[in-house]
């Protein structure tokens, strides 16, 4: 499968600085996409390697209570995958080298159809895609839609993937492997899982591309923790929740690109901090 040209220059990148990687979960279209067209600029600017965008669905199987409000506030607002694709063509005018990885269910892709999902999203600028809902064994159609342009099929790995399902992982995915850091939905958490650096250990051995790790990490602090045995990490909740404190949209903005700051700060400090500098990055 081909990969993003994007999501492999980041990633590079990345190596080439010793550090891990930051990819806030964006909701799109919450409360509509005018906001997020202003956020993700504001996001990358504020030290954001990438984006995971959300894109709302009423029925979700992976998010937790904070997501989930952000996904109806989109959907309230109209947002629907159609709009999302348009809004990433339009994104991509300011954020052009910034990767983009849709996060979708997978009815919303079969009411689109695969293929017609595969070419639009491509011709849009996403990077790849994430269904949680989608297996790599009943990828099917989606996954030779998407051999055919540059679009990365991003699939999960979690604490209770056994080596088989690591394999199947890295054969049939792209990209980079989300791997979720606590098991249960989204949601910001006071303390990481404490087996995650020996899962991570394990799937080191046998996986061919970048890990991230998702779920849970709330704090800079918890960032900088995962980011010594990531290549990145993906922050959704603890971003929302910050979100959601302010009362209106600038200071929304505000909020979280310090809080984007303060990952990115944490992971920079890491990195510097770790003896051989690049380390196992390199």
């Amino acid at each position: 499968m081909q990969k993003s040209s994007r999501l492999a220059a980041c990633f590079e990148r990345l190596r080439a600085e010793g550090r891990a990687g930051l990819f806030p979960f964006v909701a799109a279209g919450d409360p509509d996409l005018s906001f997020t067209r202003q956020l993700l600029p504001a996001l990358a600017r504020a030290g954001a390697d990438g984006f995971e965008l959300g894109v709302p669905f009423s029925d979700p199987l992976a998010d937790g209570p904070t997501i989930q409000r952000a996904s109806m506030r989109a959907l309230k607002a109209g947002t629907r995958l159609r709009d999302v694709l348009a809004f990433v063509a339009d994104v991509r005018r300011e954020i052009p080298e910034t990767p983009i990885v849709l996060m979708t269910y997978y009815n919303p892709i079969v009411a689109f159809g695969e293929g017609a999902f595969a070419r639009e999203a491509a011709r849009a600028g996403a990077d790849g895609v994430i269904v949680p809902d989608l297996p790599p064994e009943e990828g099917g159609e989606l996954l030779e839609a998407m051999q055919e342009f540059p679009l990365d099929a991003v699939f999960m790995l979690a604490p209770t993937s056994t080596p088989a399902r690591v394999e199947i992982v890295n054969r049939a995915g792209s990209g980079f492997i989300y791997y979720v850091g606590q098991m249960g939905v989204t949601g910001a958490r006071d303390s990481l899982d404490t087996g995650l650096r020996g899962a991570l250990e394990g799937i080191r051995r046998a996986k061919n591309r970048p890990v991230l790790v998702g779920f849970g990490i709330k704090t800079p602090e918890q960032a900088a923790e995962v980011g010594e045995h990531a290549e990145g990490v993906i922050v959704g909740s603890a971003l929302i929740d910050a979100m959601e404190r302010e009362p209106d949209r600038a200071r929304k903005i505000q909020a979280a690109s310090r809080f984007v700051g303060s990952l990115r700060k944490a992971l920079e400090q890491s990195a510097a901090a770790r003896p051989g500098g690049a380390g196992r990055f390199s």
